[in-house]
């Protein structure tokens, strides 16, 4: 049986990847942080599927914590693929940020992932794969997300020099950035700015956590062979780098 392990498993975008990797065959070690109950709840639909599951509690800031998740069974018997999914985003003007806001929010989006990266890597099978979820904020920039955005953009090229020094091992990293996506980002959406946005985007719609979860889906196949150190935009023509 392969194994997955996808960190922000259990709600939103990371919830939908632990489902269709699930389809795809995989067990699944998926995290989170603090609130179980949504995770619990993407473990029993995927355990009612006949598949494998299970959550652990990881705060990926704690090098402590991350080297706890380490030690589960499952990773000491490989991980087949890596998807680094977690985040933080707290809406704030980049001309109020400050340098703990800073450090927070890059402490979880980047040295978290490097973290995890760390604790598994020499756990990962010699054909693993890794997806890294990175935004189109990462290329773009924010007005309202400076520190998420620079957190993003510093993913992607780590993710991209990892593709570089792992390919000749035959393992093969990925990026996937997503647009505007239904999660607890938008949540707070007035209708009027809902409607904003499916008007920026040419596609006329806000993307699915489902759209995310096929893109990761397919770089993590076999059908993405030779594919490896890329940024897949998913995000309906919004912005095209």
């Amino acid at each position: 049986m392969r194994t997955a392990l996808i960190t922000g498993g259990g709600r939103g975008i990371g919830a939908a990847i632990s489902k269709k990797l699930a389809k795809d065959g995989y067990r699944i070690l998926l995290t989170y942080c603090n609130s179980s109950k949504p995770a619990e709840m993407v473990v029993d639909e995927i355990r009612d599927s006949g598949i494998d599951a299970v959550a652990v509690n990881c705060d990926v800031t704690d090098p402590r914590e991350v080297a706890l998740l380490a030690t589960h069974p499952w990773v000491s018997e490989k991980i087949d693929a890596l998807v680094l999914n977690h985040g933080r985003y707290d809406r704030i003007d980049a001309k109020d940020l400050d340098i703990e806001h800073l450090r927070r929010t890059m402490s979880t989006n980047f040295d978290g992932a490097f973290l995890i990266w760390d604790s598994v890597k020499n756990h990962l099978t010699d054909s693993a794969r890794i997806c890294v979820i990175g935004s189109q904020l990462g290329t773009r920039g924010s007005t309202h997300g400076a520190d998420y955005s620079a957190s993003k953009a510093a993913l992607e090229v780590w993710a991209k020099s990892l593709a570089m020094k792992l390919g000749p091992e035959g393992k093969r990293v990925n990026i996937v950035a997503p647009g505007f996506v239904d999660t607890d980002i938008l949540a707070g959406d007035s209708d009027e700015k809902r409607a904003i946005r499916i008007e920026e985007v040419p596609l006329k719609r806000i993307g699915t956590p489902e759209d995310i979860a096929h893109t990761v889906s397919f770089l993590l196949s076999e059908k993405s062979a030779y594919i490896t150190g890329v940024v897949v935009n998913v995000n309906g023509g919004l912005y095209l780098p």
